[in-house]
């Protein structure tokens, strides 16, 4: 045997073991070259097979006649551009006339198998352009976030999509959000990369977690108020009600609305303020919404509807105030009393990770993506963490946020506890807690966190 073929012979097996075991790297060596060659050489009889081609223009046959020449080929989109990525490949095609974005999202599963890929997904960019986003493995199965992310005190990454793309959360483009899951769907460790990615933000979190605590008080050194039962939760909401109103207050007293005032100078919002009168923004994260809804006696109705108003004012007011909500429970509708579908149509983002039948699908995206639904309820109880984020659009895409154990959340909010801001208006919420020796110290022994 020769020294080339055992070389070979080699990057076959190489080959061969990355695609089993490292896919990702398995992409980076090898498939991302064999899928470029696949798409450049398949991709005219592919679009031809898919019907996205087009007959020649008359133009071109009367040429052909005159000429006596063949009659020309039916034309595929254009390829405006194709770029690989750490996940797959981005194709830019330009349609022809008389062919339709729609036409091409429509194939996107024969595309997917007749280029080997592994998903396809396509989306308008502008008129007469779509970019086809490629993934050439499962990137779902093991999620590994990019190098370099965007974060900004109002934007953090929490997960990657399908196609291979960031998925972030952004409080200004979307202020309030929901969030569904069975038990043991992934839905807590969702939350808990979202904390993790805030408590490096200048932010004040704010929690109410009704189940005694168990979910946010280890990582109360992050938290500017934690309440952990209804009576708690309705007092604090009061609170943030109250501190929502006098910020808008604020906002009134700096805007200053006169002929000389550009419209662009002219305060709305918290972000329209100057840096040093801006009052810090806020995220309200609501654990088990709907223990805030349950009642059994007249004294725990009003106390429940007295909580669902100040959620449903904040969901309407509290974005110029920059107070954002981020609701999680396993159900939401309307069995949950009145006020409550008012409050959901509030709350701009839907995700639903694995729910336990279509009806709680259809409570998150039945009124903004109905497509979703059906993808919603065939998530697998073996995959938790694997979510559907759908928009008002009607668009979605599954997502699947990175694994986050309870003790790297809390290292995150401790190691950030600094930047916890004071509220006064919720400083009875603020968590009571001993004195924090770094982990560093090797003679220290973590300290409990104390209600």
């Amino acid at each position: 045997m020769t020294g080339s073929t055992v070389a070979l012979l080699l990057v076959v097996a190489t080959a061969v073991l990355l695609r089993w075991r490292r896919p990702a790297w398995y992409w980076l060596t090898f498939g991302v070259t064999l899928a470029v060659l696949r798409v450049l050489v398949r991709y005219r009889s592919v679009m031809d097979a898919c019907g996205l081609t087009v007959p020649p223009s008359r133009w071109r046959l009367a040429l052909a006649r005159v000429a006596n020449r063949p009659v020309p080929d039916s034309r595929p989109p254009r390829i405006l551009r194709l770029r690989p990525t750490r996940t797959g490949l981005v194709l830019r095609l330009g349609l022809r006339p008389g062919q339709d974005a729609f036409d091409v999202s429509a194939s996107c599963d024969r595309l997917r198998h007749s280029f080997g890929m592994y998903g396809v997904t396509s989306r308008e960019l502008r008129s007469g352009v779509v970019e086809l986003r490629m993934t050439g493995y499962d990137v779902l199965n093991r999620v590994q976030m990019p190098a370099r992310l965007e974060r900004t005190p109002t934007r953090v990454p929490v997960a990657l999509r399908e196609d291979g793309a960031v998925h972030y959360r952004d409080y200004r483009t979307v202020p309030h959000a929901l969030t569904l899951g069975a038990t043991k769907s992934g839905k807590s460790v969702y939350q808990r990369n979202l904390i993790a990615e805030l408590a490096a933000q200048p932010v004040a979190l704010v929690g109410i977690d009704c189940k005694q605590g168990v979910e946010l008080y280890p990582l109360a050194r992050r938290f500017s108020a934690l309440a952990d039962n209804t009576d708690d939760a309705a007092e604090l909401l009061d609170g943030l009600v109250s501190r929502m109103e006098a910020v808008y207050q604020l906002i009134r007293a700096e805007q200053r609305i006169t002929a000389d005032v550009p419209d662009a100078e002219i305060a709305a919002d918290i972000w329209d303020l100057p840096e040093h009168l801006r009052p810090v923004s806020i995220v309200l994260l609501v654990d088990e919404v709907a223990e805030l809804a349950l009642f059994t006696n007249k004294e725990e109705e009003k106390r429940r509807d007295r909580v669902i108003t100040a959620l449903a004012r904040l969901a309407q007011l509290g974005r110029a105030a920059g107070i954002y909500l981020e609701i999680c429970g396993q159900r939401f509708g309307s069995e949950l009393g009145k006020g409550i579908t008012m409050l959901r149509a509030q709350l701009t983002g839907r995700t639903a990770h694995r729910v336990n039948d279509e009806p709680s699908a259809n409570m998150a995206f039945g009124d903004v993506a109905p497509d979703a639904v059906l993808a919603a309820i065939q998530i697998s109880p073996d995959t938790p963490g694997v979510a559907v984020a759908g928009d008002p659009t009607g668009g979605w895409a599954r997502i699947r946020a990175p694994h986050t154990s309870l003790r790297k959340a809390v290292d995150a909010c401790n190691r950030h506890a600094s930047l916890t801001p004071e509220l006064p208006e919720l400083a009875s919420f603020r968590p009571a807690l001993p004195l924090w020796i770094p982990v560093s110290d090797p003679t220290a022994k973590p300290a409990p966190v104390v209600a």
